[in-house]
């Protein structure tokens, strides 16, 4: 499997900038990297086609979204055994809230990022949707109250 590692230089460069700028047009891509339009296309194309780029997306205003409460919910199963665990991943793919969720070693089993409304919208979610999924034995929320730094791309040494 090919690795940033394996790209050269302008590839690299190519890719930090079209995490910060994805809808850059192709002639300033190239003017950017020192090439012409046309093979810095290729190379695109070819990043993508190397899943080097998996997506292209639109960060939106969290506020304007209605989406300004920001909460981490950890969470330990009563049971991780694949068939637990495979129902939970299941479950949370479900969930319109759920912007992450990762299946972590430690203390507990899982780390949920959501983002909602308000406290409400927060209280609603834990006690009608979280609550009902069987095999939760605890929870525990960690409420945002200031994003320090939240970031999207990442590094890649040119």
């Amino acid at each position: 499997m090919k690795t940033v590692t394996d790209l050269d230089r302008t590839d690299r460069r190519i890719l930090n900038i079209l995490q910060r700028q994805g809808r850059i047009a192709n002639v300033e891509l190239a003017k950017q990297v020192n090439l012409t339009p046309t093979p810095c296309l290729e190379r695109v194309k070819r990043l993508e086609k190397e899943g080097f780029i998996t997506q292209y997306v639109a960060l939106l205003d969290p506020v304007k979204a209605n989406a300004s409460l920001s909460a981490y919910i950890e969470v330990q199963l009563e049971s991780t055994t694949t068939e637990a665990i495979a129902l939970f991943d299941q479950q949370m793919l479900a969930l319109d809230e759920v912007l992450e969720c990762q299946l972590v070693a430690g203390g507990f089993d899982y780390l949920i990022k959501i983002r909602v409304e308000d406290m409400q919208h927060y209280q609603r979610f834990l006690g009608g949707k979280l609550s009902g999924i069987k095999g939760i034995s605890q929870t525990h929320t960690y409420v945002v109250i200031h994003d320090v730094k939240s970031e999207t791309a990442i590094k890649i040494n040119p």
